[in-house]
C-alpha cells in the first residue's frame, strides 16, 4: 500500500493502494457484431468495440512482500525490528505477446512475490525485468507463457489533443477489471509534484486506488499512457488523474527488452528559469514562453551545440517546452547519443540548434565514497558530487559539494551528527568541491550542509 500527499489544495494519491486479495477478472462475453467506431455518433452510442479490443491486454496485479518495522512496545524490551507481510494491488498492460507487462514501479516496489491475472482468469507469476522509480514505470516478464498473448500497441506519436475521449482500464480497489471513460483534460503537466522529470497526461476518467499501472487508451484502441496518480482529498477519484505518456513508457520498455538494468537518461546540460510575464517583458518577448537559460554545463551537449546563457529554449524536436521539468522529460525520452533539435530565441530571433544528447557525466555510485581518516570529520565516507550522482539522488546536476555516503559508528563524524546523504557545501566560508578539503579539519570549523533540501550551518565543537 502506498500513498503520498502534496501540500497544495489537494492530496496526491498513488493509485496502487489496496489490500492483496483474490480478485476475479472481468466476466462476460463480448458481442462480436460491433466494430471500432469510425464517427463521433457511434462513439457516443457505446465504447464497447474499443473495450473489446483493449481489455484482454489489461491485467490485474497482486504483489506480496516482507517489511521490517520497529514496534515501540517491543523495542522497550530490547527487541529489534520485526517483520510483517505487506501487499499491493494494481494493474498492468501486456505490451509484447511473449508476456512483457508494463505497470507502475510503486505497485511492485519492495515486493518478492508478484502474481498477474489475465482478463480470461489465467494466472502467471512474474519477475521484474527493470524498475525505473524516476518515471514510476516497471517492466515485468510473465513466466511460463506458452502462447502469444493479447497486447496493446504503444502509441507514442503524441497526436492527442485536449478534449479527446479516453478510457481508463484497471483494477480499482481490487474489485476486478473495470472500465471508465473521460477526456484528456490537459497535456504536458509538469509541475505536479509527482516527478522532477515527468510530463503527464491529465484526464478526468475516474481513476481510483488499484488503477495504478492500468491503461489509458484512445478511441483507436492504442495505449497512450499508464495511469499513475491522482489529486484527491479523499484518496478516491475527484476527476484529476495523471498518466505517464507513451513516449516514456516505450523508452523504459525498450531499455528492458534490450537487456539494460536501468534507464539511462541523457541530458542537454542546461539549467533554466521559466519565462514569466516580467521576464518576457524584459526580454522583449510578445508573450511568456520557454525557458531562459541561466547556466550551460561546460563541454556538455548544449554547449557544443552553441546554446548560450540568456537564450530562451522554446522547443525540443518541435514539442513546446516551458519549464525545466518539461525540458528534462523531452530529453529524457531520447536515447543517449540521439540528436535533438533545440528551438531557441536569441535576441528575439528564432533559431534551431542540433544537439547530441548524452548521459550525465560522472559516476553515480555513492558506495565508491572514500573514508576521511583524520580531523573532526574522520569516519565519514565522502564523495565529490558530479552531475550523474546528483541526478541519481534527485538533486540538481549542476550542484557542487561533497556528499556523505556513510558514517562509521563511534567515529568523530558520527559524534558531530553527520548523516548519510548530507551534502557538505562549505567549510570555514569556502565552497567545498573535493574530499581532500575535509581532511584534517580541527575543532571550531564552521560547516554548511544541505540535508533533505534544508541548509544547516554550525560549528564543530
Amino acid at each position: 500500500m502506498r500513498t503520498s500527499t502534496l501540500a497544495i489544495a489537494a492530496a496526491l494519491a498513488l493509485a496502487a493502494c489496496g489490500q492483496p486479495n483474490d480478485t476475479r477478472a472481468q466476466d462476460g462475453v463480448f458481442a462480436d457484431n460491433r466494430v471500432t467506431p469510425t464517427d463521433v455518433m457511434t462513439m457516443k452510442a457505446s465504447f464497447a468495440p474499443v473495450v473489446r479490443e483493449t481489455a484482454p491486454a489489461v491485467v490485474n496485479i497482486s504483489a506480496v512482500g516482507v517489511q521490517r518495522v520497529q514496534d515501540p512496545f517491543f523495542s522497550r524490551f530490547g527487541f529489534g525490528p520485526q517483520t510483517q507481510r505487506v501487499g499491493s494491488v494494481g494493474s498492468g498492460v501486456i505490451v509484447r505477446p511473449d508476456g512483457v507487462v508494463v505497470t507502475n514501479n510503486h505497485v511492485i516496489e519492495g515486493m518478492q512475490q508478484i502474481r498477474v491475472t489475465l482478463n480470461d482468469r489465467r494466472e502467471f507469476s512474474a519477475r521484474v525485468v527493470l524498475a525505473d522509480p524516476r518515471s514510476d514505470i516497471a517492466v515485468l516478464q510473465l513466466e511460463g507463457v506458452q502462447e502469444r498473448l493479447p497486447t496493446l500497441n504503444i502509441d507514442d506519436q503524441e497526436e492527442q489533443q485536449v478534449g479527446d475521449l479516453v478510457l481508463a482500464i484497471g483494477n480499482p480497489f481490487g474489485v476486478g477489471q473495470t472500465v471508465t471513460n473521460g477526456i484528456i483534460s490537459a497535456l504536458n503537466r509538469t509541475e505536479t509534484g509527482i516527478s522532477d522529470s515527468g510530463s503527464f497526461i491529465q484526464t478526468d476518467a475516474p481513476i481510483n486506488p488499484g488503477n495504478s499501472g492500468g491503461a489509458l487508451v484512445d478511441m483507436d484502441g492504442d495505449l497512450i499512457g499508464i495511469n499513475t496518480a491522482i489529486f484527491s482529498r479523499s484518496g478516491s477519484s475527484s476527476g484529476v488523474g495523471f498518466a505517464v505518456p507513451a513516449t516514456m513508457v516505450r523508452r523504459v520498455v525498450e531499455s528492458a527488452v534490450g537487456g539494460a538494468t536501468a534507464v539511462v537518461r541523457p541530458w542537454l546540460g542546461v539549467k533554466g528559469e521559466t519565462v514569466s510575464a516580467d521576464i518576457a517583458r524584459s526580454l522583449g518577448l510578445d508573450r511568456p514562453q520557454g525557458l531562459v537559460v541561466t547556466e550551460v554545463y561546460p563541454g556538455g551537449p548544449a554547449a557544443r551545440a552553441g546554446v548560450r546563457q540568456g537564450d530562451v529554449i522554446t522547443a525540443i524536436d518541435g514539442a513546446e517546452v516551458n519549464d525545466q521539468g518539461g525540458l528534462n522529460f523531452r530529453v529524457g525520452t531520447r536515447a543517449p547519443n540521439d540528436t535533438v533539435q533545440v528551438g531557441v530565441l536569441r535576441d528575439g530571433r528564432p533559431e534551431t540548434l542540433n544537439a547530441r544528447v548524452q548521459p550525465l557525466p560522472g559516476d553515480a555510485d555513492i558506495d565508491r565514497a572514500t573514508i576521511i581518516r583524520s580531523g573532526v570529520l574522520s569516519g565519514a565516507q565522502a564523495l565529490a558530487l558530479n552531475p550523474a550522482l546528483a541526478d541519481s539522488l534527485g538533486g540538481d546536476p549542476f550542484a557542487t559539494g561533497v556528499i556523505v555516503g556513510g558514517v562509521q559508528r563511534g567515529s568523530y563524524a558520527a559524534r558531530t551528527g553527520l548523516q548519510r546523504g548530507d551534502i557538505i557545501l562549505a567549510v570555514n566560508g569556502r565552497p567545498v568541491t573535493s574530499v581532500e578539503q575535509l581532511a584534517d579539519l580541527g575543532r571550531g570549523s564552521e560547516v554548511v550542509i544541505e540535508r533533505r533540501g534544508r541548509r544547516i550551518a554550525g560549528v564543530i565543537g
